[in-house]
């Protein structure tokens, strides 16, 4: 046996662990925040389509800040918007908001769109959408 008791060890383990927390540089924050994806994460990109998939009329929007339709497919804020939050920043703009320039569009973009999904041919019934391919090239 080695001398030392078990409640000796457990606050040599906490003492380091509470010296490096202390020492370790802070976390960076995100410096840009990009969503791809369908209605569970569009903030508003098919109100500027010509498509029937909208989320610009009531029920939606009334529990979002402003209780009013956003095109995001919920009745508030949607997880892009919560994790802009956590992380400290702004909510991204959908892409293809004309306000999203400059410092705006260094915060992050969206170009989720509802109704797409994997295969190309998802979601044809709604018309115009920012089809999954076009998402990412």
């Amino acid at each position: 046996m080695s001398g030392t008791t078990p409640s000796c060890k457990v606050f040599t383990a906490v003492a380091l662990i509470v010296a490096m927390a202390a020492i370790a540089p802070e976390a960076e924050a995100a410096r840009a925040f990009f969503v791809f994806g369908d209605s569970l994460v569009d903030s508003g990109n098919n109100n500027y389509l010509a498509t029937t998939a909208r989320a610009d009329s009531p029920p939606y929007g009334i529990d979002f800040p402003t209780h009013r339709p956003t095109g995001r497919f919920s009745n508030g804020l949607n997880l892009p918007d919560i994790i802009s939050e956590q992380i400290g920043s702004e909510r991204v703009l959908p892409y293809l908001n004309s306000e999203l320039t400059g410092e705006k569009l260094l915060i992050g973009a969206n170009f989720a769109s509802a109704g797409i999904g994997i295969l190309n041919d998802t979601g044809v019934q709604f018309r115009k959408l920012v089809i999954a391919y076009a998402q990412a090239s």
